[in-house]
């Protein structure tokens, strides 16, 4: 039995008109594969099956789903080294990223599969009727989380495996009941290529619907704006550029139906260094933050670019001692061309403005496509007066901006866009002091950090990977974590339902025995 459509290299079914290759960043030349983009009639399929397989899909238990997305690890793990060569021939990035970066994929998988088989993510809440109630009686209502239908996932370019086929946005939208159509990244189309087959191994060996899950390749604009206007799609997933998420945002609202699209954006992640953290492990931070720019090649969505501290001789010590640990540090592979080209003239663009300078950099020998370690610096005023500097550079870039009090660096925060993290980096008790810092900071992130350095997203209920806008679309939201499940889900309440007709997760006995909270209090009962 098929169980999804995988659009790609030799598996593609009809074939579109145009060929596309992906690149080496490391050997500098477009790699041998050749992959054809899907047609528009592969695409109304791939549709079609998923919103076929969501009428079965959506009512599979917890465990059934469970079994799925093991299996999805299970094989994803089969496919050995074979898929960690074809990830870093298509990335640039080393071996070890890649097995790290696997292995958290794994764990994302298995931690939604442990959710659904505990089974209490649906949220049920129950008001039992009370039919003596004056001056009126009281209905029997009860309440769960359903899922939404087919979603778009689209992959993003510096995480081929953790945010792309196979990543956050597909694992928990698998595991809330919606039916996923990957648009795969055009940068790594065949490591994208090899996941989708493991997924749809996986599908086949648990016995999903066809059509739960599909794979397809083709242009950024001309595949997505099919994907999101199609009108059987109810959600989108996608991690990228502002530029992008926002375009997707504004077509997914032009719709007739309107639907939700998640989009993980832009963020430059603010660090404040009070002064005496400075003054008393100058070196320890400097050495720390020039190893979170240059982690990946800074290619993280977490990359620390934006330093705030307040004049004075430990800021200049810090300074110092951020140059020479940046000196060191080779550069990084970049994931492409383009995106090499876009750092480097994001750099030149943000050099050219007022009052900036360079004060710390990389000066060795450099390969082509490996993005040279740069930290430049501002003055508050400076920064506050232009907007070009609050841009986002991609790559292994900061900038140092040296404000004149407290009173000025609160300002500056509080000017900044959305962010997904924030960092406070105090020495004991100097946080204290420091209250309204830390209020403007919490204002503007989504995930506040006290001594330590951004870069590093835990997979974990707890953690929050989303901010205000830009940093997402939408702050309620995290893109990493269990509770990531709950943007492909709304609520539906059951007034006066016959027992036996009601969802399992509802009914009196509690068969599937979670945690319910039954007329305001959380329980494992039975009614």
């Amino acid at each position: 039995m098929i169980t999804g459509k995988n659009y790609i290299g030799s598996q593609l079914k009809a074939g579109g008109t145009k060929s596309l290759k992906t690149f080496n960043p490391i050997l500098n030349t477009e790699n041998p594969w050749v992959f054809t983009e899907a047609t528009q009639d592969e695409i109304e399929e791939a549709v079609t099956l998923a919103n076929q397989a969501f009428a079965s899909y959506k009512n599979y238990s917890g465990i059934e789903k469970a079994k799925f997305l093991n299996a999805i690890a299970d094989e994803i793990l089969a496919l050995g080294d074979d898929l960690l060569v074809q990830y870093c021939t298509e990335s640039g990035y080393p071996r070890g990223r890649a097995e790290g970066e696997r292995g958290r994929t794994i764990g994302q998988l298995k931690a939604f599969a442990d959710m659904l088989t505990e089974g209490s993510w649906v949220q049920a809440t129950i008001d039992t009727a009370i039919i003596d109630r004056q001056p009126a009686p009281k209905e029997d209502l009860r309440k769960m989380l359903t899922p939404l239908g087919p979603i778009v996932v689209f992959g993003s370019s510096n995480f081929p495996f953790a945010f792309s086929t196979s990543g956050g946005d597909t694992a928990s939208a698998l595991a809330a009941g919606c039916p996923v159509i990957v648009k795969s990244h055009s940068m790594h189309i065949g490591t994208g290529e090899m996941v989708a087959s493991a997924i749809i191994k996986a599908a086949q060996k648990t016995n999903m619907p066809e059509g739960v899950f599909s794979n397809l390749i083709g242009d950024g604009r001309t595949l997505g704006t099919s994907l999101v206007k199609h009108p059987l799609v109810k959600g989108v997933g996608f991690t990228g550029s502002i530029k992008g998420g926002r375009a997707l945002c504004d077509l997914a609202a032009q719709r007739p139906e309107p639907i939700p699209v998640f989009a993980e954006m832009g963020s430059i992640n603010p660090v404040v260094l009070l002064p005496n953290a400075l003054k008393k492990n100058s070196q320890k931070w400097a050495t720390a933050y020039a190893s979170s720019i240059t982690l990946g090649a800074g290619q993280f969505c977490t990359n620390p670019g934006l330093l705030l501290a307040i004049k004075g001789e430990e800021l200049n010590d810090f300074a110092e001692n951020l140059n020479e640990a940046i000196e060191k540090i080779q550069p990084g592979c970049m994931l492409h061309p383009s995106i090499y080209a876009d750092f480097n003239n994001g750099i030149s663009k943000i050099e050219e403005q007022n009052g900036v300078s360079r004060i710390a950099q990389f000066k060795g020998e450099t390969t082509p496509n490996h993005g040279v370690p740069i930290v430049l610096k501002v003055y508050g005023k400076e920064f506050l007066k232009n907007k070009v500097l609050h841009n986002e550079v991609f790559g292994p870039f900061s900038i140092l901006i040296e404000c004149e009090n407290e009173a000025e660096l609160i300002e500056v925060i509080s000017k900044l866009e959305g962010q997904l993290t924030g960092t406070i980096i105090s020495e004991e008790n100097e946080i204290e002091t420091h209250k309204g810092v830390i209020a403007a900071l919490q204002n503007r992130v989504g995930r506040l950090i006290y001594n330590g350095v951004p870069t590093g997203v835990e997979v974990c209920a707890s953690m929050l990977h989303g901010g205000p806008y830009p940093a997402s679309s939408d702050s309620r939201y995290t893109a990493v974590g269990i509770d990531a499940v709950y943007r492909w889900v709304r609520p539906v309440s059951f007034q006066n339902w016959p027992d036996h007709l009601l969802p399992a997760e509802l009914q009196n006995e509690n068969p599937l025995q979670i945690v319910r909270t039954v007329n305001n209090k959380l329980t494992l009962s039975q009614i």
